[in-house]
């Protein structure tokens, strides 16, 4: 058991390793190009720190564990959103937020989510076709995002001094980063996933319950460190660009290319918890930020209150 927890422990260490620096990378290149910064956080980054969770429900897949693969995905927006972006509005909620681009961002989110959940009570199972729309709303979610993008300003407003910081690697270096954290990142999937798996059958854990807890968190790790580096640095726009953009990549490209080549069949936990928790955090986060344009101590505590009882009633 030992030598299973140091390799599970590895796992999540070579994951945030990776999820750090290749965050880095891509804001840098990013910021040559001159993209905003809350859209860096929705799509660049957004992206890489969504990487663990693709290989981590991929490989789960490829090992016969849907509801690692499923729980994974929806536990993850959860832990993003009531953990992560709780962490950050508890600590630092900002007075300020531009919300052109999340305002449609959420609204996606929603359509998806809430179409999830209704194939999920109609149906009871996610496959090829609803991968291969999932699959088609990505796209047309990626169209948007570089449209949007285009008509956007070159800094958020409080942000521009970021020119002043900007690194000195090039950008060959940047994108050999890129490729060597993304080794990192499916080394770390493949030592959390299956040992993961071995550690919880081991302590008679049920394989939901480590998926939505433990390995959801794991895998969530690149965007906490992204989180922290951007209260640190005083970019809040990052990092709720960047949780608001992994859920809706969680929703379109995880269970998307699951779906397309695996049939899943779905827990009534998943369809009637995971599902609509997912669904409440993101408003709780999202609907007083739209509104006022700022955010509050108070959405914070309430997020890590309902992100700490999910995971006592998972366990």
């Amino acid at each position: 058991m030992l030598y299973e927890a140091l390799l599970f422990a590895l796992g999540l260490v070579l994951i945030c390793a990776g999820g750090d620096k290749l965050v880095d990378a891509a804001v840098s290149i990013s910021e040559r190009i001159g993209i905003p910064h809350i859209v860096v956080g929705a799509t660049i980054v957004s992206f890489c720190t969504t990487m663990p969770e693709m290989l981590v429900s991929t490989t789960a897949i490829i090992n016969g564990s849907a509801a690692i693969s499923v729980g994974n995905a929806f536990g993850s927006i959860i832990c993003n959103t009531g953990l992560i972006a709780g962490i950050s509005l508890l600590f630092r909620p900002s007075a300020s937020i531009d919300v052109r681009e999340l305002v449609w961002r959420c609204a996606y989110f929603l359509m998806i989510i809430a179409l999830l959940f209704g194939l999920g009570l109609g149906l009871g199972f996610y496959n090829m076709p609803v991968g291969i729309a999932l699959l088609v709303l990505f796209a047309a979610y990626a169209l948007l995002s570089i449209h949007s993008s285009g008509n956007g300003k070159a800094e958020d407003s409080g942000e521009e001094n970021t020119q002043d910081e900007e690194k000195q690697t090039s950008m060959l270096h940047d994108i050999a980063t890129i490729l060597i954290c993304a080794v990192l990142l499916f080394a770390g999937a493949n030592l959390l996933v299956n040992h993961g798996i071995t550690l919880a059958r081991y302590l008679g854990i049920p394989e939901r319950a480590i998926a939505v807890t433990a390995i959801a968190l794991g895998t969530s790790l690149p965007e906490l460190v992204t989180t922290i580096m951007s209260l640190v640095k005083k970019y809040e726009n990052i990092g709720i660009g960047n949780v608001v953009g992994a859920n809706i990549l969680n929703l379109l490209l995880v269970i998307g290319i699951l779906s397309t080549f695996s049939f899943i069949p779905l827990e009534e936990s998943t369809v009637m918890t995971d599902i609509p928790l997912a669904m409440a955090v993101m408003l709780i986060l999202t609907v007083p930020i739209l509104i006022w344009k700022r955010s509050s101590r108070v959405q914070g505590i309430l997020l890590l209150a309902i992100y700490f009882g999910y995971c006592a009633m998972a366990l």
